[in-house]
């Protein structure tokens, strides 16, 4: 488990946001658990203990971007940075942001789709932390590693809750 493996087994705040996440059984389709943070966002020290955990985290780590995917990932990400004085850099879905863009397609469990970013939005050598809120497949997360790896930064990625589970989980 990631708390366990970064150093917060045993902190009292991991509780109360795990009790903090709603699970919808059979969301998006049969079979699969989802973790919805919704829930989570309503409950203000949950949300805050999310919050501190993750800038505990990278605070000394010389991010200098903070990548949010589209569209939960800009639910923590823009609280991130500013506490740790990164920039806010959203990845969105095509169509969405104006001007000159680049992006990247990958494969969904259900079709395709694609994440876009502001062309010189990163600089080569800065590092970012990719915040995604959950993985199924792999498929977003891994786009948005290639999208920002194209422009040769350091990268961290961290996903919040957690994948996915099946039923059979």
């Amino acid at each position: 488990m990631f708390a366990e493996e970064n150093g917060l087994r045993g902190d009292p705040r991991l509780q109360g946001i795990s009790d903090a996440i709603r699970v919808i059984p059979h969301f998006p389709k049969p079979g699969i658990m989802f973790q919805d943070i919704t829930t989570l966002l309503l409950d203000h020290k949950a949300f805050k203990d999310t919050i501190d955990i993750f800038v505990e985290r990278y605070r000394e780590m010389d991010i200098s971007v903070v990548a949010g995917v589209e569209a939960r990932g800009f639910m923590f990400g823009p609280s991130i940075a500013l506490a740790i004085g990164a920039k806010f850099l959203p990845l969105r879905k095509p169509g969405k942001l104006p001007g000159s863009v680049i992006s990247e397609a990958y494969e969904l469990e259900y079709g395709s789709d694609c994440l876009e970013m502001h062309v010189g939005a990163v600089q080569p050598g800065e590092r970012v932390l990719v915040i995604d809120d959950l993985v199924a497949t792999g498929g977003t997360l891994s786009a948005a590693i290639r999208l920002l790896g194209s422009l040769q930064p350091q990268r961290e990625a961290i996903v919040y809750p957690r994948r996915t589970s099946t039923i059979n989980d």
